[in-house]
């Protein structure tokens, strides 16, 4: 009898341990299935705004760097929303889209040295 009332507790505990953090399976479906629309909206769009080579490149790039295909492909996605886009982007096109974003996201990096002085003791005067 005290297993079936363990049990219980532990079933309840659960429950509002899950409930608190948002973690019931239900939402935790429901975010995958968010996520699995939104990637199939995105790649449905892609595929109406570039051409094979292009998409090609723009995989590639997903591969290396990742963060910089996720701008390419959200500035791509705002010019179709927009309209700004006339047909289907070739290569060359997706090529100068990621030069742009490349310069916009570009980190500038500088040296600067800090020389501290230093007690020397020649300028002190020791006799």
């Amino acid at each position: 009898m005290a297993d079936e009332e363990l049990e219980t507790l532990r079933r309840q505990r659960l429950s509002e341990l899950q409930a608190k953090h948002g973690d019931t399976p239900q939402d935790q479906h429901s975010q995958q299935e968010a996520k699995r629309r939104d990637a199939d909206m995105r790649n449905s769009i892609l595929a109406q705004v570039l051409d094979q080579s292009a998409r090609g490149r723009l995989s590639n790039l997903a591969l290396v760097k990742p963060d910089k295909a996720k701008a390419v492909e959200n500035y791509l996605i705002q010019m179709a929303r927009c309209g700004q886009l006339g047909g289907k982007i070739s290569e060359p096109g997706l090529i100068e889209i990621l030069e742009k974003v490349s310069q916009q996201t570009e980190k500038k990096t500088t040296v600067k040295f800090n020389r501290r002085r230093v007690l020397d003791s020649d300028e002190e005067g020791d006799d």
